[in-house]
């Protein structure tokens, strides 16, 4: 059964403390889980105030099921962040 890996990389410039942060990436998390069948969650840089490596997981029978669930998450974190996605990786396991 494959299983897709999304890591997105967040330069979050405006935030001053770690509730600055957390507030954007609360967003982040509920808006794609509400609207994508995803698992999300902080990798990275938990405690650090402008950065932070999110992952977005996902799997199905397919594996161009899952690359494709997974590009459209992209394309929605694009819309939702902005600047504040500096780079992305996608992986199928």
């Amino acid at each position: 059964m494959p299983v897709g890996l999304l890591t997105l990389e967040l330069h979050i410039a405006e935030a001053h403390s770690l509730k600055d942060k957390r507030q954007v990436l609360r967003s982040l998390k509920e808006r794609l889980r509400a609207h994508f069948n995803v698992a999300v969650a902080e990798l990275e840089y938990e405690e650090t105030w402008q950065r932070s490596i999110i992952g977005v997981v996902t799997l199905s029978n397919k594996g161009s099921h899952v690359e494709q669930s997974l590009e459209t998450v992209l394309e929605e974190a694009y819309k939702i962040l902005g600047p504040l996605l500096v780079s992305h990786a996608m992986d199928l396991l």
